[in-house]
């Protein structure tokens, strides 16, 4: 399947990992993995180092080869296919740029190994290097050029194949705080304007939910859940998935300490993220106030119920010091629930106990 670019051009192509799979040795870097990234969508891989987010991205290009499953690009198996001949384009952390050529050399290089024809080539250059800002640097070299003209320079050569597919893989590490923010942007837009099918691999969760259609979050080289950035923070599937969306991360605790709430929890996990707590006189979670962090506008209450350590974020103007004791409070629809054996969302518990809040 197929999605039209704006301009014109061809677009993205669907691709399917079905039942995907890689070991070193006894290691499994991804297990048994199954995804669907739609046509001309921007779909981040991520979760903490070693969750084999790279190892996927790697397998799809053809760097790394599967050792079970499938891998379909455009509804074409291409799980054996060797990289060059899956029609997709990549760009790693490391530019790898060509130090001895200049800008336009090195954004056109890969052009003029496939001998498509000269004009062709200065078309499409013309086309990207304004596409990208880079029209009044095209004779430089690439150590005249600071790390975030580097990196368009990296954009540029991928782009210019235009291929239905780009990969990549941490491509924003080594850019400082600023040129991230900025990169992020015009990535997404360029994404978005010329329509291919993005795969990004990042363990920064700024940038997942910032830029990605489809949020792939990997754990131990399993799924743990794939959906939208707005769904993975709103209803994670599991304890992993509450816990490393959002800043600070949400607050994962026994059952028990809700059981004046509703007994059916104390054999549970319950989900609380620490904007959601309120203090309430009568509030269900009872606590003590272990210490205080100043942000300016609002701060973060480290407390402890039951041996729990968990984090509240008040507004800077409430009056609490450490050793108090305080009751918090919290709406029906902010309390997540995950089952005890399985680790799983139960919803159903989350509801009773969130009609008893109302009640």
């Amino acid at each position: 399947m197929n999605t039209p670019a704006t301009d014109g051009r061809p677009g993205g192509q669907e691709i399917l990992l079905e039942n995907v799979s890689k070991v070193w040795g006894a290691h499994k870097a991804v297990d048994d993995l199954s995804i669907r990234v739609p046509a001309g969508t921007f779909t981040v891989l991520l979760g903490p180092s070693g969750c084999g987010k790279s190892t996927t991205l790697r397998m799809i290009a053809g760097l790394e080869s599967a050792d079970a499953g499938r891998i379909l690009i455009g509804g074409r198996d291409v799980t054996h296919l060797p990289a060059a001949e899956r029609d997709l384009a990549m760009v790693f952390q490391s530019y790898a740029l060509f130090p001895h050529l200049d800008v336009a050399e090195n954004i056109v290089f890969g052009l003029k190994v496939r001998r498509v024809a000269r004009d062709e080539r200065e078309a499409r250059l013309k086309r990207v290097a304004e596409l990208l800002g880079l029209s009044a640097l095209l004779d430089r070299k690439p150590s005249q050029l600071s790390g975030g003209q580097q990196q368009r320079v990296a954009l540029g050569r991928a782009i210019i194949a235009e291929r239905p597919v780009c990969l990549m893989d941490e491509p924003l590490s080594n850019l400082d705080a600023k040129l991230r923010h900025e990169m992020r942007v015009e990535i997404r837009a360029l994404q978005k304007k010329l329509g291919f099918t993005m795969v990004y691999v990042t363990h920064d969760q700024v940038e997942a939910i910032t830029m990605a259609d489809q949020v792939v979050l990997l754990n131990g080289g399993r799924l743990e859940q794939a959906s939208d950035p707005r769904a993975l923070y709103q209803r994670p599937e599991t304890p992993f998935a509450a816990r490393f969306i959002g800043v600070p991360p949400m607050n994962v605790l026994p059952g028990a300490l809700l059981t004046d709430l509703d007994a059916d929890l104390a054999a549970h996990k319950v989900g609380l993220r620490p904007e959601a707590l309120t203090l309430a006189e009568r509030g269900p979670l009872a606590a003590r106030v272990a210490s205080l962090e100043y942000l300016g506008a609002d701060m973060l209450i480290d407390c402890e119920a039951g041996g729990s350590i968990f984090t509240v974020r008040l507004p800077s103007d409430h009056d609490i010091a450490a050793g108090t004791d305080i009751r918090l409070g919290f709406a029906a629809q902010d309390l997540h629930v995950f089952d005890g054996a399985t680790g799983h969302r139960r919803d159903d518990l989350a509801a009773a106990a969130g009609g008893r809040i109302a009640g």
